[in-house]
């Protein structure tokens, strides 16, 4: 390829030599420069004129070249790490950092109200039976730590299906207002024990607690229902302010999950009201704080299980909850 700086070829049947061709245009070029010269320094004294002292650019008057090789409609040019679209004469100075705002919490009937929400089980704790089955004391006796919970009968992880449905959860609540705290997020190996989970909602002062769950009995028993505290007393364990409130909370609860996600109560316990009370459950047993545990349905029930399999369905499940919370506390 020619480079641009090279003599042009002779024209076809031209005899000029090679180097007579540049005596011309070093000529060229050198009456070019004389010429150039008296008109750059003139705009030279013009600019410096213009100006003013001090200056040591061009005027402000004139505009800058963009950065920005195209904008879409209606941005601005901005300066170097502002915003495409800020104004520049808003931007932060050169050098200043002025950290993102964070998001507003969202006002609602929860405002102020702070929920603990329990995803049951952990699907680490199948790799850790050793350290789950150390017993803990929960008050009226002693239980494992913690248990590995059930699956369906193609696999699919109680412990799963309870984080999915808790960290929809929190997003219901938060919506409404609430200050919402798990107690793990599958973000440990194993656990946490029944005793932590209980202590994290007495900590968090929580206005309600509900621990996730679902039940692993035989086929044809069928529906989700909640189990409340019974009233019981001995080592750590008292239960007797908890009662009355946790059996307010588990019915708003099963009045809207029913009605959200169109199951049923339990056929197989409860008398067809959806509601149990038991006293063997450390989570409960320890808890100061209104708390109930919900057993969405039962995960070897193939029917049931193709509900709880169902992201969509566990959205349901989710907002049913948080209904009913928000009815518990929000009146």
């Amino acid at each position: 390829m020619r480079n641009d700086n090279s003599p042009p070829p002779p024209e076809s049947g031209s005899a000029i030599p090679a180097d007579r061709h540049w005596f011309t245009r070093r000529s060229t070029l050198v009456v070019g420069v004389a010429a150039l010269a008296p008109a750059a320094l003139a705009g030279w004294v013009l600019t410096q004129a213009f100006a003013g002292p001090g200056s040591d650019g061009p005027s402000r008057s004139a505009p800058l070249a963009s950065s920005h090789s195209a904008l879409a409609p209606g941005q601005r040019d901005a300066k170097p790490g502002s915003t495409p679209g800020e104004d520049a004469s808003t931007s932060p100075s050169a050098g200043a950092s002025t950290p993102a705002a964070a998001p507003a919490p969202a006002k609602g009937p929860l405002t102020g109200k702070t929920v603990v929400v329990d995803p049951g089980h952990n699907a680490g704790n199948f790799e850790h039976t050793d350290e789950i089955d150390q017993q803990v004391d929960i008050g009226t006796g002693h239980k494992e730590c913690d248990t590995t919970g059930t699956t369906t009968n193609a696999g699919y992880k109680e412990a799963d299906f309870t984080l999915d449905v808790s960290l929809r959860l929190r997003t219901a609540l938060e919506a409404q207002g609430a200050k919402v705290v798990l107690t793990h997020q599958a973000d440990r190996p194993w656990g946490p024990c029944i005793t932590e989970r209980a202590r994290i909602g007495n900590e968090a002062n929580a206005d309600a607690v509900v621990s996730v769950h679902a039940d692993g009995v035989s086929s044809g028993n069928r529906g989700f229902h909640i189990i409340l505290p019974a009233k019981v007393k001995g080592g750590a364990a008292d239960t007797a302010k908890i009662v009355e409130p946790s059996r307010r909370l588990g019915e708003r609860i099963a009045g809207n999950f029913a009605r959200t996600t169109g199951s049923d109560p339990a056929n197989y316990l409860g008398s067809g009201t959806g509601l149990v009370v038991r006293d063997d459950l450390g989570g409960l047993n320890l808890s100061t704080r209104p708390k109930v545990f919900i057993e969405c349905g039962n995960m070897r029930d193939a029917k049931d299980a193709a509900q709880l399999t169902s992201p969509e369905w566990r959205q349901k499940a989710a907002q049913g909850i948080s209904d009913g919370i928000v009815g518990f506390l929000g009146g």
